[in-house]
């Protein structure tokens, strides 16, 4: 596998590519994450264009992800999620973990992150 790194702007942008299947491309790409986490990153974005399939070691590194960007008020957006893969991330609930921030297109996501956040409901601002 291979894991490409760019960014764009202050966001950082993760694609992995091949299968997550909990073997040494699973862990390159949770290495990193874990590495952006540990560097502050404020804004990653995972374009999953390229990742064919995953399991459920390749579904814990999301899982992971967004627990340790939200508790630092950090956001990880996903992006190009295919139809089996969304299937996947619904079966184990993660598009209910990643709510609002699942985009079809890296464009998307990257236009996501620049709008301002839009307040809780019945907040006035």
């Amino acid at each position: 596998m291979k894991l490409g790194v760019s960014t764009a702007g202050d966001v950082t942008v993760l694609t992995p590519h091949g299968m997550l299947l909990g073997g040494d491309e699973t862990d390159e790409f949770e290495d990193t994450v874990r590495d952006l986490d540990r560097e502050g990153n404020k804004k990653l974005l995972i374009n999953l264009g390229k990742t064919t399939f995953m399991n459920s070691l390749g579904l814990t590194v999301f899982f992971l992800a967004h627990a340790r960007y939200a508790r630092r008020g950090a956001t990880v957006k996903l992006c190009a999620v295919d139809g089996r893969l969304r299937h996947l991330f619904e079966l184990v609930r993660l598009t209910r973990v990643y709510e609002h921030n699942i985009h079809d297109t890296e464009e998307e996501a990257l236009a996501d992150f620049r709008s301002p956040p839009t307040p809780p409901a019945g907040v006035s601002s």
